[in-house]
């Protein structure tokens, strides 16, 4: 089962200033889209729901450090990126 990525501009518009900012999360990025894609549920994303002002949202790891802020519609198998930070940011 895959799922669908929707990437809204304000997201697109993020990750560009991100990556330039972290280049060398360039490779470990683009693993953690495709792992979200094809397996949200995998061990290594750290897939779990936020807390606080972000309580409606999920998490999944590009490493230690960051993160991908993400909206997990199940029902329509879609998974909207919102944010990409440092994690506890």
């Amino acid at each position: 089962m895959t799922y669908r990525l929707k990437i809204p501009e304000s997201y697109a518009k993020k990750l560009g200033k991100f990556l330039k900012t972290h280049p060398e999360l360039i490779a470990p990025y683009k693993k953690t889209v495709e792992l979200l894609e094809t397996n949200p549920y995998h061990p290594s994303l750290r897939l779990h729901t936020l807390q606080g002002s972000l309580k409606n949202f999920h998490s999944v790891s590009i490493n230690l450090k960051y993160r991908i802020v993400i909206n997990f519609i199940i029902e329509d198998q879609q998974i909207i990126l919102i944010d990409v930070n440092k994690h506890y940011e």
